[in-house]
């Protein structure tokens, strides 16, 4: 059997026990409700737009035009009444003069006032909200995956390990061939689940009218975002499963796994704390680690000039043949030692040559 059929065996199986894993299954629904919930409890509490009585005629298109619904009535009285009732938020007198039950009505009163002009000479062309929010999903989204997924992929070379299931597998296909299909299949399923997230938001948003253009604005981002994340995760899933074979037992995985916890931490600190820094998020974004958060960010922020996306790839893509490499060397190198927890060091020098 080539090492191309075996590892698509292992895929396989790894995916067909994914599936029918509660916890794996769980999360998934779990993160389709946290997202459906944050997209239509906004629109349930959404009472519309603010109705204001108007007894001035002059004021009415000011308001309309500030989206306030307009409830016409013939005098001041008649308005007064509506206030008190809690029939309209608010209501325009003639003078004009605004009416309110025990809260002033800025927003009202800012519709009536007549503003100054203003030119913005470096606008954005997107709603300033998105420039925190954006920034925190990519880090979030790439900081997520990679921890909760690594974290699988290791507890799952653990597991054979601890059961000695691994002895069986590797007589059968070579300990590379059961990396890459574990690694593959581990990679399908991140990118399938991400997939399914990011289609019922742009469903979610469509269909409650929230989106308000910002898929046009993200678009670009998120072009970049995917090449990015694809290598970064596969960067990692080997170094996963490299310290999840140093671990003997699931109570060993504390420890063997702090490194590549850190190696996830520190990046998706760094782009958190110093996203509002161009300087130090040009630097970050040519950083392997944390480039595919980094440069996403940037050219959100239209920071980035045409040429940059592709050489951090390109680092991107080079770092991770290394670590490759050196994921699958300790991997092979600590696979078959179920007995006691492995160094690194030790794995670096004995790889297994089963299978």
């Amino acid at each position: 059997m080539t090492t191309f059929a075996a590892a698509r065996l292992v895929l396989g199986r790894e995916i067909r026990a994914k599936l029918r894993d509660k916890a794996f299954l769980f999360s998934t629904v779990s993160f389709l409700l946290i997202i459906i919930a944050s997209i239509a409890i906004p629109t349930l509490l959404d009472g519309g737009p603010t109705k204001v009585a108007v007894a001035d005629s002059g004021s009415g298109q000011a308001l309309r035009q500030a989206g306030f619904a307009i409830v016409e009535v013939p005098d001041a009285a008649a308005a007064e009444r509506l206030v008190r009732d809690g029939d309209v938020e608010a209501a325009v007198v003639p003078g004009p003069g605004v009416i309110a039950l025990d809260e002033r009505p800025d927003e009202v009163v800012e519709a009536l006032s007549t503003a100054p002009e203003v030119q913005l000479l470096d606008e954005l062309p997107y709603n300033p909200a998105l420039a925190i929010l954006v920034p925190l999903a990519i880090a979030m989204l790439c900081y997520l995956t990679s921890l909760l997924f690594g974290l699988q992929i290791a507890q799952s070379v653990v597991e054979e390990k601890a059961t000695r299931i691994v002895e069986i597998l590797v007589s059968s296909v070579s300990p590379r061939a059961l990396l890459a299909g574990k690694v593959a299949a581990m990679s399908i399923l991140a990118f399938a689940q991400i997939a399914l997230l990011a289609v019922v938001t742009v469903v979610g948003l469509k269909v409650t009218g929230s989106d308000a253009g910002l898929l046009d604005v993200i678009a670009p981002a998120l072009g970049w975002f995917l090449p990015f994340f694809v290598l970064g995760f596969v960067m990692l899933a080997t170094i996963w499963a490299g310290v999840g074979a140093l671990a003997a037992r699931q109570e060993d995985l504390g420890s063997t796994s702090g490194t590549a916890q850190m190696v996830v931490l520190i990046p998706f600190f760094a782009v958190i704390f110093l996203r509002d820094n161009p300087a130090a998020l040009t630097v970050l974004s040519y950083v392997p680690l944390s480039s595919p958060m980094a440069m996403p960010i940037r050219i959100f922020q239209q920071d980035a000039a045409g040429w940059e996306p592709f050489v951090a790839l390109g680092i991107v893509a080079v770092t991770a043949a290394l670590l490759l490499a050196v994921g699958a060397r300790i991997y092979e190198g600590s696979l078959l030692r179920t007995n006691t927890r492995t160094s690194i060091a030790a794995a670096w020098k004995t790889r297994s040559t089963a299978g």
